[in-house]
């Protein structure tokens, strides 16, 4: 393409991308050149082993040195502003994620979504919204990709185009790139916050009552089975960080998971992580190995980040053999899919049980299953908490302790509704009582209704 038709395809793109800088010799180019073109020479310039032996904020000063020492150089003319978001933006390509660096600085920032390297959507509030920020090619984005899977030991390449990775304050990243994705390379990265939500932070957020917190806490300290159920993005893994800090800091707690996410505040927590297979197809550690050998290293709590297979089984019986007040999530849309979705992981690890010897199982392990979702407009609320009381024939019975009704939706797309609770006595109240634990009876009045 020439560089008059590059300038005109740059019309239909943001501001921030077509500051148009003018060299020594006269050529325009755009921000996007420029930028390439400055790091290009620094890369040439430095010294690699040099670099890595200084402190961030001293590189962060000689990259800034260097860059106004070439513009300077090719006599580039740019004002204070764009001379200003140059030097960022390249020390974010040398030291950080690139382009990505701007959005994860951002508090408000729940989701990034990186369709391809010319459109990222990020997710506030619940909504999703398109931003102005570009990769320079498909090139550059799956550089920054591979910087991100390097970083906690994965690769991606043709051969193994799909990756599972985490930054490093725990927010959760999946990568696809072509083959697979047919329109360029693709980026996900769920973010959670640099200081983990407490209890207190999910009902100023309305995502539960003080009633609902109370008993959930009480639930927590008392060692309680709890699975907690949802569908994508509806705020399980939050709630498990929230709920797990409730778990006494005397005892030793291991969590299990695809890629490290959960933020436990508590000083004896042992994390393991799954590791998937070498480029020979070899190596592989499943989390079912994981939660076999986690048994073995005497933990009082386990906590699975997700259930996804046969795992479930060996989840099932460590929850049957003292390792009570075990925690994990389970992807479902209500509270009975979730047991269902259970049954069909002891299926997967090719147990021929009956089903009613399956059903005994989950009901005499998990007492309490969470129901959180993320609604139209984009809140994210526990909109059920239900018992399992045990076992009606071959049916598992539970009973619903706290729901979320919806009535309707507002003008302005907000979901209208309320909490309340159903009135039945749970039988957990006992076992919280044994616990110290004291549930007043008025926290389970259904005349009480929260907005």
């Amino acid at each position: 393409m020439s560089l008059r038709a590059r300038l005109e395809s740059l019309k239909n793109m943001p501001d921030s991308v077509h500051v148009i800088a003018k060299t020594s010799a006269g050529i325009d180019i755009n921000y996007h050149e420029l930028k390439t073109r400055m790091h290009q020479k620094l890369i040439e310039r430095v010294d690699l082993a040099v670099m890595e032996s200084m402190s961030p904020d001293k590189l962060k000063q000689e990259l800034k040195i260097l860059v106004e020492r070439l513009l300077a150089e090719d006599t580039i003319a740019l004002n204070e502003a764009e001379r200003r978001n140059l030097v960022r933006d390249i020390q974010h390509e040398m030291l950080g994620l690139g382009p990505l660096e701007l959005l994860l600085v951002d508090p408000s920032i729940s989701d990034i979504l990186v369709n391809s390297h010319s459109q990222v959507y990020v997710e506030r509030h619940g909504l999703l919204e398109l931003t102005d920020v570009r990769f320079t090619d498909d090139a550059h984005l799956i550089k920054i990709i591979d910087k991100i899977v390097s970083r906690v030991g994965r690769r991606i390449d043709e051969s193994s185009p799909m990756v599972d990775a985490r930054l490093a304050d725990g927010s959760r990243v999946n990568a696809i790139i072509p083959p697979l994705a047919i329109d360029g390379p693709t980026l996900s990265i769920r973010r959670f916050a640099v200081v983990p939500l407490r209890m207190q932070d999910a009902i100023q957020n309305k995502s539960l009552t003080p009633n609902m917190a109370t008993v959930l806490q009480g639930l927590a300290k008392a060692k309680v089975n709890i699975l907690i159920s949802g569908g994508t993005g509806s705020g399980k893994t939050t709630l498990l960080n929230i709920l797990s800090g409730n778990i006494p800091d005397t005892e030793r707690i291991i969590t299990i998971e695809d890629a490290a996410e959960l933020q436990l505040q508590q000083s004896h927590v042992i994390r393991l992580e799954t590791r998937p297979p070498n480029i020979e197809g070899k190596g592989e550690v499943t989390q079912r190995a994981l939660v076999r050998n986690s048994l073995r290293m005497r933990p009082d709590r386990i906590i699975l980040g997700e259930v996804r297979g046969a795992e479930a089984v060996d989840m099932l019986q460590a929850m049957n053999t003292g390792h009570e007040g075990s925690m994990a999530t389970l992807h479902s849309n209500t509270p009975r899919d979730a047991l269902s979705r259970l049954e069909n992981m002891i299926g997967m690890a090719g147990l021929n049980y009956p089903p009613k010897v399956m059903r005994q199982q989950i009901s005499s392990a998990i007492g309490v299953v969470v129901q959180v979702a993320r609604l139209t407009d984009g809140r994210r609320k526990v909109i059920s908490i239900q018992e399992i009381t045990g076992m009606e024939g071959e049916i598992i019975t539970m009973q619903e302790i706290f729901s979320f009704v919806q009535t309707g939706v507002g003008v302005d797309g907000s979901v209208q509704g309320y909490f309340h609770a159903t009135g039945i006595r749970p039988k957990f109240l006992e076992r919280l009582h044994s616990f110290g634990v004291e549930i007043h009876e008025s926290l389970l009045d259904p005349s009480k209704r929260f907005e």
